[in-house]
């Protein structure tokens, strides 16, 4: 099966972040808002996986919603955010990935991107970890680096701010303005990615 092919097999779609209220604004949390709102799309909430590692919800996108006919089922997927910090994600991702049985090529991760400006996302498949310490515990645990990236912009650092120090801090006020439309976007990103493939995707939504 191609990258470009439309498929009704299983998608883990993983936002990448870190756990609890302390971490939930901050920019390298982008990947957990993103799955908030697919989640609020698929009408469920988040439960406890019985791996006891990740919060998941299942369910199927609307069909209406991804060029389907109304009222048949779009394809099935599992949304999840790990409850480990981001660079031990790799361990909950790929027990879910062997539990739900996806192969690399059907796991999505969502994450923050310093190489693009805010407010503009990538899409692709496969790539390198750009120092990125999510993705590189993907990569380990999975075995591979094959699996599809949402690369949300959140720009770097302004004057002498270490990377670290920005990537865990909160958007600006001007950023959080934006912010709502940016997750919509992204979400929408993956629905398109899932039901119509990586070039139709690439087209729509690479800025």
């Amino acid at each position: 099966m191609t990258s470009d092919s439309v498929s009704d097999g299983v998608w883990l779609v993983v936002g990448l972040g870190n756990p609890g209220p302390t971490y939930a604004g901050h920019r390298h949390n982008i990947g957990y808002l993103v799955t908030d709102e697919l989640a609020n799309r698929l009408g469920s909430k988040w439960r406890a996986h019985k791996s006891g590692r990740a919060d998941v919800v299942e369910g199927r996108l609307p069909g209406a919603r991804n060029g389907h006919s109304p009222g048949v089922p779009g394809p099935r997927v599992v949304l999840a955010r790990s409850r480990t910090y981001m660079n031990e994600s790799g361990g909950p991702v790929n027990a879910l990935a062997t539990f739900y049985k996806v192969q690399p090529d059907h796991v999505i991760a969502i994450h923050d991107e310093l190489d693009i400006a805010f407010d503009t996302m990538r899409v692709k498949l496969g790539g390198g970890d750009n120092g990125h310490n999510g993705l590189k515990s993907m990569r380990s645990s999975l075995g591979t680096g094959d699996f599809h990236r949402v690369r949300v912009g959140i720009g770097r650092p302004p004057g002498r701010q270490e990377v670290h120090d920005f990537v865990l801090s909160n958007f600006s006020s001007t950023e959080r303005k934006v912010l709502p439309f940016v997750v919509d976007t992204a979400a929408d990103a993956i629905e398109t990615l899932i039901n119509e493939g990586l070039e139709k995707t690439q087209q729509r939504f690479n800025s």
